[in-house]
């Protein structure tokens, strides 16, 4: 382990806890964390030990609703005396380290939210929509995330077991939940819902009367148009990376992707160093939505601004991901939420005056460019890999100038 000075001692009477939150700050210190930051969460760390002591509360004993006593009934009355840190979101931030690597190194007990009985449950129907369904990481957290809370509220209520209930339950439910929410989410949470049912029902219980049940959502296909940036908006946008730092050269490659490939955040992310074929001059998208493994070719702009971020990325980095972190921790695989977070702050320094869309406008805008270049719209399904041709006829609708040719003339006049 690094050895490096940081102020303030850890003054703790357990041992063993002492000796694990040392552990925990050298962690930081190996993960690239300033010693600054350390500093400040070592300050943070000992202002909560220093709390436990006052409640005779046991190291063993440390979870998330210790963490929350401690910063919603003991930090807005502290008069603790000394150097502690008070700053909320410092303090959160380094209990959630310490948490985390207390887990890991067996100290305490794995997170459960909610009931035992439903933890393990979300667990089966995870592992049902990834091996089964073959559903992508980010479908079946939103999924789980909303079949968790429908089963904590049902035992919440007292329900035994993980007993689904009559339909009117059901229905009943869905109006509860979606109080206030938008016909899109309402219409996710009926999915996941019918989609949980389903996994019962591949269980072996009987739950057509359940499906039955949960409620449609009206949701007419293609009533929108997909958000899009024009060319001159897109040259805009990717003239807002700064190509001298390393992370700018990284942003831009990954803006590369996103507009030159139309691939999703999440498979940007995914990529992997042998993904790319130098010599074919081919990218394998492995982490795709529908679980495939596709091959598309490589745009000479797009495998230029991977080079030159390459050329400039640390030959000591041990990660095998394309693209990784510049902040502590260093050197780790981004996340959906880094890629997302680097464009739009981009597409605010671009100045474009439409609201960002998100990171999926860039790959709208790529079909969209392809529709009007008269590309057809199997070779465009082909590009976005979409499974069914009837995904890709919205984009049909975007092609103003053919479609001015199938308009009938204004009659002028009512008849």
């Amino acid at each position: 382990m690094a050895n490096v000075t940081t102020p303030q001692a850890l003054d703790v009477a357990d041992p063993a806890l002492s000796a694990h939150l040392e552990v925990c700050l050298h962690e930081l210190i190996e993960h690239g964390y300033s010693p600054l930051t350390v500093g400040y969460y070592r300050r943070s760390l000992a202002h909560f030990v220093h709390w436990l002591s006052q409640e005779k509360i046991a190291g063993s004993e440390i979870g998330e609703a210790l963490v929350q006593r401690f910063l919603t009934s003991h930090l807005p009355a502290c008069d603790c005396i000394g150097r502690c840190q008070r700053d909320e979101r410092t303090l959160r931030a380094a209990l959630n380290h310490l948490l985390r690597s207390l887990r890991a190194h067996g100290q305490i007990a794995v997170n459960r939210t909610g009931t035992e009985a439903v933890e393990e449950e979300i667990q089966r129907y995870d592992c049902y929509l990834d091996k089964t369904c073959g559903l992508a990481f980010k479908t079946r957290q939103v999924r789980t995330c909303l079949i968790r809370a429908f089963l904590s509220e049902r035992t919440a209520r007292g329900v035994a077991g993980l007993a689904l209930g009559a339909p009117r339950e059901i229905r009943e439910y869905v109006m509860r939940a979606t109080q206030g929410w938008t016909r899109g989410s309402a219409a996710v949470l009926c999915g996941a819902l019918r989609s949980y049912l389903r996994f019962r029902a591949f269980q072996g219980e009987s739950s057509e009367a359940l499906l039955a049940a949960v409620p449609t959502v009206v949701q007419w296909p293609g009533e929108s148009l997909p958000r899009t940036l024009t060319d001159e908006e897109i040259a805009r946008f990717l003239s807002a990376f700064d190509d001298q730092s390393l992370v700018g050269r990284r942003n831009y490659a990954i803006a590369r992707c996103l507009v030159d490939l139309g691939l999703r955040a999440g498979e940007v992310a995914a990529l992997m160093l042998e993904d790319i074929d130098w010599r074919a001059g081919t990218l394998q998208c492995k982490h795709t939505k529908g679980g495939r493994a596709d091959v598309l070719p490589l745009p000479v702009a797009t495998g230029e601004a991977i080079v030159a971020y390459l050329q400039q990325r640390p030959a000591v980095c041990a990660q095998r991901v394309l693209f990784v972190r510049q902040q502590a921790p260093f050197d780790q695989p981004l996340t959906v939420e880094i890629v997302g977070y680097a464009m739009s702050r981009a597409y605010v320094r671009s100045g474009i005056a439409k609201p960002w869309g998100g990171t999926h406008c860039l790959r709208h805008s790529l079909a969209c460019r392809l529709v009007n270049a008269g590309t057809p719209l199997k070779a465009i399904a082909d590009v976005l890999r979409h499974r069914s041709l009837n995904t890709t006829m919205i984009y049909a609708k975007v092609d103003v100038v053919q479609l001015s040719h199938v308009a009938m003339p204004w009659p002028g006049r009512v008849s």
